[in-house]
């Protein structure tokens, strides 16, 4: 299957390893190499991506981690900093413009898309998500969320089959390439890649006749929305999709449990499991979208070995 065959070619294209970030620092002194400061590493500061992030150290080999944790440790549950690095956590949508004050900064795709950051190209350590399953079903696919009491909404639905079509999962890998990978399966369509992206991204609708589903995002990486809304037309189905965009993780959900709008699509399940455990929302998936990697990105540094000399050993 299609989705199956990208996830290979991005293994093997990308080097790409194991899960993203969420830390803090060690202390004492370093190897030769190191110029006695800490290498501060920059991560999101929600606690289910601050613990994918914690695996992704792991897997550069920067820390030791209780293998008891699974697949979201907290920062207790690191035993062992290998090297000598700090931890930073940060808001997510400020480590790209603020990545050359760290010595590495771990970023998804919402928001390395827009400042150009390309996984294979910039990245140090990619996350492999193709291996973050609990009971095969991976915790960190995006997916579209609505109220508990509007899970069976037909209008909802409606829009869930739109978004998981060819046209959508061919648009997503030819607009954001490695950085947005779709969670669904999909065949190419009649159009090139080029093609398709000029179609979508020059396209337009109006809500004019037609039910308007407000949809909360975070972010600007939201044009797979467009070609979903275009999928919509063409299936005549009278349905048009407002963006609502929101500037900060914990407002979509707040957002969509009190009403104000009518959909999220900004998250992966275990963000959603956590805010659901934590916050008493009645919210819940009804369908998966795409997967956003996280990524190592460094200015100062061109690969996880050079950032290890910079800090040296523990």
């Amino acid at each position: 299957m299609k989705l199956k065959k990208l996830i290979a070619v991005s293994l093997a294209a990308l080097t790409i390893f194991s899960l993203s970030a969420c830390a803090s620092s060690g202390e004492g002194g370093s190897e030769s190499g190191s110029t006695g400061e800490a290498v501060r590493i920059g991560i999101p500061d929600d606690a289910t991506n601050g613990g994918r992030a914690i695996k992704l150290l792991e897997t550069a080999g920067l820390i030791e981690v209780d293998p008891a944790a699974g697949w979201v440790p907290e920062l207790k549950d690191v035993t062992n900093y290998l090297y000598n690095i700090e931890i930073v956590p940060a808001q997510a949508n400020t480590l790209p413009s603020t990545l050359e004050d760290y010595g590495g900064a771990i970023i998804n795709g919402t928001y390395a898309i827009p400042v150009g950051l390309v996984p294979s190209k910039d990245g140090l350590q990619v996350e492999n998500q193709d291996n973050a399953t609990v009971e095969g079903d991976n915790p960190f696919v995006n997916i579209i969320v609505a109220r508990t009491a509007d899970k069976d909404n037909e209008v909802y639905k409606t829009i869930v089959e739109a978004f998981q079509t060819d046209l959508v999962g061919q648009y997503i890998v030819a607009k954001f390439q490695e950085a947005f990978i779709p969670a669904f399966d999909y065949k190419d369509t009649e159009y090139t890649n080029e093609e398709l992206v000029e179609l979508v991204d020059s396209y337009s609708s109006d809500s004019a006749g037609k039910t308007v589903v407000k949809v909360g995002v975070c972010g600007a990486s939201n044009d797979h929305w467009k070609a979903t809304q275009y999928v919509l037309d063409q299936e005549n189905a009278n349905i048009y999709i407002e963006l609502v965009e929101f500037d900060a993780y914990n407002l979509p959900n707040e957002a969509l449990n009190a009403g104000e709008i009518d959909l999220n699509s900004f998250q992966h399940k275990a963000y959603l499991a956590s805010e659901v455990e934590n916050q008493g929302y009645e919210i819940e998936t009804i369908g998966d979208t795409l997967m956003a990697p996280l990524t190592l990105y460094s200015r100062s540094y061109d690969s996880v070995d050079a950032l290890k000399e910079a800090a040296g050993k523990k």
